[in-house]
């Protein structure tokens, strides 16, 4: 029955979901962090740019950001801050095109790209540093982040232990649908950008014709996310790629948290039912806590999520 009771409460001043989600995006600084850049080679010829910030532990948090996010924002830096001040190392990883420098195939990213996590993981093991691995997502990381831990549970390294993720859209059609305008426009015209990055590299296979920032996510996945990444549609990308089916499947312990005010997600974001049904998987949904907020005192810069994560990957006291 890993239900999970939340202690969670915002700052009186940060009054919806809205707020708990813009506020801490635009203007949150987190001083103090310094990572090392390791560009790392693929399998199929491509690049992944990790960030380390490395405190010579044995123990490392492998985190994954979110839609069009990077190692630089807040959030992440944020927790990389609080497990490097407990001891551990942090490998903050950028995914494909999003560490500011196209990479050089025609593929990206995508919310499902469980592949490019598993080579992260195996890269960070192949270090020889590390006895022990805890992995940390948001939002579309966080959805990378399940996938990988359910869809092929036996593959998953003996090193990773404990897992936490904050803000998943585990049903990826239903955020899709949900997500507003309001939100998806700044997304679309980061993603219009780098796919004119991209038709500069192929030029015969990027069409931009008749881009609009006003779609609405389905339409861009139907357009471009899918037929770029090799799926028949976007439902059948949502379908292949959204979580939720994989819960079930969750061998380690791991902690999804979603605020029931959320404006990304939908209801079908809040698995209940596989949380009832796997020992091993604990859903928390605190009331409020905004997308990829969870302030505590947002003037003093302390967050939930940081403190929670902490003390669910280190099985500290809350």
């Amino acid at each position: 029955m890993p239900l999970v009771p939340s202690l969670y409460k915002p700052p009186f001043y940060l009054l919806n979901g809205h707020l708990q989600t813009i506020l801490p995006g635009l203007f949150r600084q987190v001083p103090g962090v310094h990572y090392k850049r390791e560009r790392v080679p693929t399998p199929d010829n491509d690049f992944i740019d990790l960030d380390w910030s490395v405190v010579g532990a044995e123990a490392v948090v492998i985190l994954s950001h979110g839609l069009e996010g990077d190692s630089e924002r807040s959030y992440i830096k944020g927790m990389v801050r609080a497990f490097n001040q407990k001891g551990v190392d942090a490998l903050a990883w950028n995914y494909r095109s999003c560490s500011g420098e196209p990479n050089k195939l025609l593929r990206s990213y995508h919310l499902g790209a469980s592949d490019d996590l598993d080579f992260v993981v195996n890269y960070a093991l192949g270090t020889g540093r590390y006895s022990t691995i805890f992995l940390v997502g948001f939002s579309a990381g966080g959805n990378i982040t399940l996938k990988y831990l359910g869809e092929a549970p036996d593959q998953v390294p003996e090193q990773v232990k404990r897992a936490a993720v904050f803000s998943v859209p585990v049903d990826l059609k239903s955020s899709a649908q949900r997500i507003s305008k309001i939100y998806s426009r700044r997304f679309l015209k980061s993603l219009e950008l780098k796919l004119a990055q991209k038709r500069e590299l192929f030029p015969d296979k990027v069409d931009l014709s008749g881009y609009n920032p006003l779609w609405s996510f389905p339409e861009f996945d139907e357009r471009f996310t899918a037929p770029l990444h090799g799926f028949k549609s976007a439902d059948d990308y949502y379908a292949r790629s959204s979580s939720k089916q994989f819960l079930k499947n969750i061998r380690i312990p791991t902690l999804l948290v979603n605020a029931k005010n959320d404006p990304f997600l939908a209801n079908s974001c809040f698995p209940v039912q596989e949380a009832e049904l796997n020992p091993n998987f604990h859903f928390e949904a605190p009331a409020t806590g905004g997308h990829v907020g969870f302030a505590i005192d947002f003037r003093n810069n302390i967050y939930y999520s940081e403190i929670r994560a902490v003390q669910f990957l280190l099985e500290e006291r809350f």
